[in-house]
């Protein structure tokens, strides 16, 4: 694409994303032809060019022209530079936490409540938090708790002070006392471990010969088994703020559409999974920001919406969560991608505090 072409598209989606209608050939020609000197034919043209490309379109016969995802995609990956957040949006994060009395003794999980409440109420759109897993978490403390039922409650403190609690079902009548001489085995013997690896390691004792009839390593292996079912599809608590102000967005004028998008907000492991994808494979570590944009999302309940995420972590080993915001296609993506990098900052620097203290 050349520098006039690259020119007219970014004038179109930036008058397209205040004013959410389509954009004539006329506005971009007051606009361009005394200060460019291009002529009313020309900027016609490019802009035959752009719908060609599958970059615009238009909405409806002789209606202006609106960006397609095809067009923010490149606008995205081409155009913007590497934004920062203003003074007045850095102002506003800092007020809001502090309305929250959210400071470093703050619980993990309040401060994961409260920044999906900061990035939809500076969005304007849907803020998002995914909390580490279960199974990815290192071991600080974990207790188990007989219930009815032959259930028991799993508590399991994270190095980064995350509590998680979970009800699994076991087959064998585990008495209390047993289940402490367990937790106690694991605390002591496997304490900054996650428990996948902590699994691992107890399959790998019990292949010696002498292992092979220890009650403790059995009980050990299948506590850790109960509680990891279902966490690599379900991972980590969801934290949900503002899909009310999807209501606002005349982008989502369409009931079914809506509905379905409700429907997605609402299956904690289906979130999960659209949010993880986002994350490159090869790198999970990695604390680049990732936009998935319209026809780009699998879920065919997104296809509408740009979606703005990025991974944290907790400390230098641990895997993380994910943090974002969606929204209508026509979103302020470099605020909001600056926003939601900042967000994920701060909450590594903040859960990397409550690890040290």
């Amino acid at each position: 694409m050349d520098s006039r072409t690259e020119v007219l598209l970014a004038a179109l989606i930036k008058e397209h994303l205040v004013t959410g209608e389509a954009v004539g050939s006329r506005v971009l020609s007051d606009r361009f032809s005394h200060g460019f000197g291009w002529s009313p034919a020309t900027i016609r043209n490019v802009m035959a060019e752009l719908e060609e490309a599958g970059l615009v379109e238009q909405p409806h016969t002789s209606a202006g022209r609106i960006p397609t995802d095809k067009g923010y995609r490149y606008y995205v990956d081409n155009m913007l530079g590497k934004a920062k957040l203003s003074r007045s949006d850095l102002k506003a994060i800092d007020d809001l936490f502090a309305m929250s009395d959210i400071d470093a003794s703050a619980s993990p999980d309040r401060l994961m409540e409260t920044a999906s409440h900061v990035l939809s109420a500076l969005s304007q759109n849907v803020g998002i938090v995914i909390s580490p897993s279960l199974a990815e978490n290192r071991l600080k403390h974990i207790e188990f708790v007989q219930l009815p039922d032959k259930r028991i409650l799993v508590v399991l403190v994270s190095t980064s002070n995350i509590i998680h609690n979970k009800v699994i079902r076991t087959n064998d009548d585990l008495t209390q006392g047993e289940l402490d001489r367990t937790a106690n085995y694991l605390n002591s013997e496997f304490s900054g471990k996650s428990l996948s690896v902590i699994r691992a390691e107890i399959v790998e004792l019990m292949t010696e010969e002498k292992a092979l009839y220890d009650r403790l390593l059995q009980n050990a292996v299948l506590l850790c088994e109960r509680s990891l079912e279902g966490e690599d599809a379900s991972g980590g608590d969801v934290y949900v703020d503002g899909a009310s102000n999807i209501l606002t967005k005349p982008d989502f004028a369409d009931f079914e559409r809506m509905r379905d998008l409700f429907r997605t907000f609402e299956e904690k492991s289906r979130l999960i999974k659209i949010l993880n994808e986002c994350v490159t494979s090869d790198d999970p570590y990695s604390s680049d920001v990732h936009v998935v944009i319209g026809r780009e999302h699998p879920a065919s309940s997104m296809r509408n919406c740009a979606l703005i995420t990025a991974p944290y972590r907790v400390g230098s080993n641990d895997r993380g969560g994910t943090l974002g915001v969606v929204g209508p296609m026509r979103i302020e993506y470099a605020r909001i991608m600056a926003m939601v990098n900042y967000m994920a900052r701060l909450i590594e620097h903040r859960l990397s505090g409550a690890t040290a203290s």
